[in-house]
């Protein structure tokens, strides 16, 4: 492994020295600087580009002799796509460029997009930054070579089971940790008054119907119940049990659970016809004490405060999802969120990857602050902890809104820079004091989010839509939620699957486990 580490480093330093030493491909002469064009998506796409004299661009090309070119792509996927395939098939792809994962894998088997391995030990911050799970890896891994470099893209696991804290102490009982648990204090919180008005208008557990391309049916706000039995989400990605979890045995006992839960009436009654807003205005009113919700819609200063109001010694707490018969237990579908930033082989060949690599190390750490946050004193302030913000701190007057961090020209490259790191994630979600001086805050339930496990299936994003989509869904939406009702027996749960596959299911499973076969996605 030594040797290893010793021979990459070598490697990387002679090319570095090879390429300094001739002062660029692009420059025409000793010295001259080395052209790098980026093409990334916006991070504000709505926001101007960076001013033409953006301090980045003269410390690229003062310090690191590097003139800086920033190309913006278009804010559809489709659209971005497309710019890109045009450009390979010139063979004219910039030098660093975002890319979408599937149209990455393309390009990698067609020897336009370089392998980086070489590039991590001229930026050491940033790859410990980056890189530092396996999983960061492997999302631009092929043939056991790292083509790409990954980025975060939305925060992972922000979303998790919570529990009414105060109910819990009312009642005398302690936070489920198993299904049988969770049945008990959801009876316990309906029938017992946990709110102490005298009247029976509490519901243990509150839900609404949220589908996304991989939770379908009674949408990902139930799956933890699903997840018990080891079924969150509706794709089973491994490797050798491939397809959809509706399929499996297991997964009709998480329906079973739910509908044990509505036909005892431990569940708002509510629910199939709830939208966003209902089930918000729901829970701020006290309606029900279990729920999965997302962080910031819990618990940023703007949203809590009705509950706050309406409740000052209310608290909600998170807690693990319950445990199923096998102990399995699972908050949802964790669909990780990567970007991926390829250099293409023809920046390789013109050696410009060493340059490539000091630029992203100066960006991820003399750089950062600019780069995230764009000029101190004229677009954030920062505070005793070093974070960013737009308030006034110590003699630095406030912020004007139209010059904040977080809508001007000069941040447009962050997503270059930001890794949720600590810094970036007090600066968007600060804490606060609630009405009984208890100290209050999103990532307070994020960290805790975070600890709970979540049934790994980002793969599934990639997975198209079946061919005959809204037939399909339709019929599985509304027959999951019949089931779940009660108002049509599970006793015809097969006859519900021989409607799926006249509907293209086993089709739709044979060509998205060749997807996930191609894409080297499944576990």
């Amino acid at each position: 492994m030594v040797k290893r580490i010793i021979s990459v480093l070598v490697a990387a330093l002679a090319l570095s020295s090879m390429v300094f030493a001739e002062g660029g491909k692009e420059g025409g002469k000793a010295g001259a600087p080395v052209v790098i064009e980026i093409w990334m998506g916006k991070a504000v796409s709505e926001a101007s580009d960076p001013p033409a004299d953006w301090e980045v661009l003269k410390i690229a090309r003062e310090k690191y002799n590097i003139d800086l070119r920033f190309s913006w792509l278009p804010t559809s996927e489709k659209d971005a796509d497309a710019k890109i395939n045009t450009a390979a098939a010139a063979n004219a792809l910039p030098d660093l460029f975002q890319v979408t994962r599937e149209r990455w894998l393309t390009l990698v088997k067609m020897g336009l997009i370089a392998k980086v391995d070489s590039m991590l030990p001229l930026m050491p911050t940033r790859t410990k930054q980056f890189m530092s799970k396996p999983i960061d890896k492997t999302v631009a891994t092929f043939n056991n070579g790292l083509y790409g470099l990954p980025t975060p893209g939305a925060m992972p696991q922000v979303e998790g089971l919570v529990i009414r804290k105060d109910w819990l102490a009312k009642l005398g009982l302690k936070a489920p940790t198993t299904l049988d648990e969770f049945y008990a204090v959801c009876k316990a919180f309906t029938e017992q008054d946990p709110d102490g008005n005298g009247r029976n208008d509490t519901y243990g557990f509150g839900a609404y119907i949220e589908n996304t391309a991989v939770s379908r049916g009674l949408g990902k706000r139930f799956d933890f119940i699903f997840g018990a039995y080891e079924k969150a989400g509706i794709w089973d990605l491994d490797a050798a049990t491939f397809g959809l979890n509706v399929r499996k045995p297991d997964y009709i006992k998480g329906l079973e659970f739910v509908l044990k839960m509505q036909q005892a009436g431990y569940i708002d009654p509510d629910w199939p016809n709830l939208k966003k807003d209902d089930f918000r205005a729901r829970w701020k009113q006290g309606k029900f004490g279990i729920m999965w919700e997302q962080f910031a819609a819990l618990a940023a200063v703007g949203n809590y405060a009705p509950f706050d109001k309406n409740f000052p010694d209310g608290e909600w707490m998170a807690i693990q999802p319950p445990k199923g018969p096998q102990g399995r237990n699972s908050n949802g579908v964790n669909v990780a969120n990567y970007r991926i930033y390829a250099v293409s082989a023809k920046a390789e060949k013109a050696g410009k990857m060493p340059y490539i690599a000091q630029l992203l190390e100066w960006m991820s750490t003399d750089g950062y602050y600019m780069i995230g946050w764009g000029k101190e004193g004229v677009n954030y302030n920062k505070d005793e902890n070093g974070t960013p913000t737009i308030n006034a701190v110590g003699d630095k007057p406030a912020i004007p809104r139209n010059l904040a961090y977080a809508s001007a020209p000069e941040t447009q490259a962050r997503n270059l820079v930001f890794y949720n790191s600590p810094i970036e994630m007090a600066a968007r979600y600060p804490t606060y004091t609630t009405a009984n001086g208890r100290l209050q805050g999103p990532l307070m339930y994020w960290e805790e989010f975070k600890k709970t496990p979540y049934t790994d299936a980002w793969g599934a994003g990639m997975i198209d839509a079946p061919t005959q989509a809204a037939d399909f869904y339709r019929f599985y939406d509304e027959n999951m939620v019949k089931f779940a009702l009660g108002t049509q027996p599970l006793s015809g749960w097969n006859d519900f699957l021989a409607g799926l596959d006249k509907l293209g299911a086993k089709e739709w499973e044979k060509v998205a486990k060749e997807r996930m076969v191609a894409l080297n996605m499944l576990q």
